[in-house]
């Protein structure tokens, strides 16, 4: 029996993936996004501990409105990678139940450890997080080579991926980084959707929970107009 470890649960999620959809928002993440708005799932060892036939029934428990929507369920975290073995047995019972399969991920996964879990996978929501390394690793901790690498590989294998940018003000936002973002998005083959998420502070409370210092205290969200320009530009 494979197991893992799960942070938490949303039953009725609507903007993770289409219709309606039952979300497992998974434990640990090898990033360190100084905007993160889920810093208590850093810990790959925190959370609780349930089988991949445990997820399923539980998601089971909504079918009939994920059929009448369209939705399905969507691994979240975190980062869902980190425990690809289980997140494969996941979407494989999935599959067993028409149940369409969603992942949302930063892409920062060697390939070799999620083949098999991308076989069972019908969309990728992936996490675009800046498309200049130094920055990159400034804003997150790591390098996006492994990321830009992820994406190119779920379109050889013909995945639909939705591509989400967080805009954060004096991070995210330079257009000379939002044509480069652009140009990155434009060169994968199987982008269906780019959706420009806006910076927002509802996780920082989280941080100071846990004794920590929110990196971004004082940033504010970005203003409508900055909002438009940026999904104009990324929208390809």
């Amino acid at each position: 029996m494979i197991t893992g470890r799960v942070h938490s649960f949303e039953s009725f999620g609507t903007v993770d993936g289409p219709g309606i959809r039952f979300v497992v928002f998974l434990q640990g993440c090898p990033l360190r996004c100084l905007y993160c708005h889920n810093r208590d799932t850093w810990d790959a060892k925190g959370g609780t501990e349930y089988s991949a036939e445990e997820i399923v029934s539980k998601a089971l428990q909504y079918k009939s409105f994920m059929e009448s929507s369209g939705g399905g369920i969507t691994l979240s975290g975190g980062e869902p990678t980190l425990q690809a073995a289980f997140c494969k047995e996941i979407f494989r019972l999935c599959k067993q139940n028409n149940i369409h399969t969603a992942l949302d991920t930063s892409g920062h996964a060697d390939i070799q450890a999620v083949e098999e879990l991308l076989n069972y996978t019908d969309l990728i929501l992936l996490d675009v997080k800046h498309a200049v390394e130094e920055k990159h690793i400034a804003l997150t901790g790591a390098s996006n080579k492994k990321i830009k690498k992820f994406a190119y590989y779920a379109c050889e294998k013909d995945i639909p991926v939705w591509i989400r940018y967080v805009l954060v003000p004096g991070y995210t936002d330079d257009i000379k980084d939002l044509i480069l973002a652009r140009e990155f998005i434009s060169s994968l083959g199987c982008v269906e959707k780019v959706t420009v998420l806006p910076y927002h502070t509802m996780g920082a409370y989280k941080w100071k929970d846990l004794g920590c210092t929110y990196p971004l205290e004082g940033v504010n969200p970005p203003s409508e107009e900055m909002i438009r320009k940026a999904q104009n530009i990324l929208s390809v």
